[in-house]
């Protein structure tokens, strides 16, 4: 549709949805409105206010309300760059993955959210016998952090929960096969 040569200047309302509802013979045909109570635009179609927000399809989850899912949820697994110190960015993923060439440290992740909650795979390479030391903030039962299984390619998980800013919940299940 070609841009019209003469333009309305768009006037935006603002008020209760009672209040906007009790003076629409004052707003013009098409007009733009915005209820502060109910945090929603409206426009002015005939002789009501009709909500901007298209309806929620029922098959589209939502981010403020308990969902039910009927078929099978998958987060991916993030491979970490193995280094030195590894880093996790706990925004990038759920569920990650690294292979360690050498005994390594698993650095305090950024951008920590309680309750987030995932795993960690930890593969040793060809070579095997990695160790790996952990943050402050890696939480173990007993207060001890485990030891990784020593086979070449061996994979162990570290599943977690996020408790606080500066508290990650780890469970260490060691020598899956």
């Amino acid at each position: 549709m070609p841009t019209p040569a003469t333009r309305t200047p768009v006037r935006l309302a603002r008020g209760t949805y009672a209040n906007l509802n009790s003076s629409l013979s004052d707003l013009q045909e098409g007009e733009v409105v915005y209820a502060t109570d109910q945090d929603k635009l409206y426009v002015k179609e005939g002789a009501a206010l009709v909500s901007t927000q298209a309806a929620i399809d029922p098959d589209t989850a939502v981010t403020d309300v308990a969902q039910t899912f009927t078929a099978g949820q998958r987060g991916e697994i993030t491979t970490l760059t193995d280094g030195a110190n590894i880093s996790v960015d706990l925004a990038a993923s759920n569920n990650f993955t690294v292979t360690l060439a050498g005994n390594r440290t698993l650095d305090n992740p950024t951008n920590i959210v309680a309750g987030q909650s995932g795993s960690i795979f930890i593969v040793q390479d060809a070579t095997g016998s990695r160790t790996l030391a952990y943050g402050s903030y890696y939480d173990f039962a007993g207060g001890t952090a485990p030891t990784l299984s020593t086979a070449a390619d061996a994979v162990d998980r570290i599943d977690y929960v996020v408790r606080s800013a500066t508290s990650i919940h780890c469970v260490f299940t060691a020598n899956y096969s």
